[in-house]
């Protein structure tokens, strides 16, 4: 009854065809996301030094306040030009949710290898199922909660590292010296990751039926022959 006995028929049922986009889309979560490195750039000018490149970079968890920007020049514009450091550490927000993306990359894959391999386990202990379907549930919160706190994040990212950031800049606003933003890295990557965050919210809200339907809350006699998404198969 323990062997492993693979079986793909299982994927063309709702129940391990969803956890097979689960597991997809979580790993474009943390690929997305976990993965970015972007810059912002301003042109400074101070006395004979004009347009000069400053740069900040940023990566991945996003703790933005521990990111300085370069020097105009060696000199720092005659030591007149004093460290400027972005706003905000939204790493919190930004390692949930990575982090939840890769918590369920690891439960999609040991669900995957039950459906295919365990089958029979998963329709003859009851225990399985249902703990299957409270964990989808958690999920299903969770992932709310997730890409909204990293919705709001990436928001603030993007006005932290905009054109905006030129007026918070107090060496900017010395005699002699005048500053234009320049460019930002693109963020689609990041707009995409808040996507994939909403598709799994709808993913795993949709599988909650699915996996519902094998628990003993819908078929309260877990012996009948009828119950569940996958029959035994009939013999002798």
């Amino acid at each position: 009854m323990n062997d492993f006995h693979l079986d793909f028929s299982p994927l063309k049922e709702p129940l391990a065809f969803i956890k097979l986009l689960e597991w997809l889309f979580s790993v474009c979560v943390f690929a997305t996301c976990g993965t970015y490195k972007g810059a912002t750039t301003i042109l400074v000018s101070c006395g004979e030094h004009l347009n000069k490149t400053v740069t900040a970079d940023f990566a991945y968890p996003f703790r933005l306040n521990e990111v300085k920007f370069t020097s105009p020049d060696p000199t720092q514009c005659g030591d007149t030009w004093t460290d400027v450091y972005l706003v905000g550490n939204f790493s919190t927000a930004a390692q949930f949710f990575v982090t939840w993306a890769v918590l369920i990359f690891l439960y999609s894959s040991a669900a995957l290898v039950l459906y295919l391999g365990y089958m029979h386990l998963y329709q003859n202990i009851s225990a399985i199922p249902m703990l299957d379907y409270v964990f989808t549930l958690c999920a299903i919160f969770l992932w709310l909660v997730s890409t909204a706190a990293w919705a709001k994040a990436l928001v603030d990212v993007k006005v932290s590292t905009g054109p905006d950031i030129v007026g918070e800049m107090s060496s900017c606003k010395l005699p002699g010296f005048s500053c234009v933003f320049a460019s930002v890295s693109s963020m689609r990557s990041l707009n995409l990751s808040v996507v994939f965050g909403l598709v799994n919210i709808f993913l795993w809200g949709g599988n909650a039926w699915f996996v519902h339907k094998e628990t003993s809350l819908h078929k309260p006699n877990g012996n009948s022959p009828n119950s569940g998404l996958y029959p035994p198969a009939s013999g002798i």
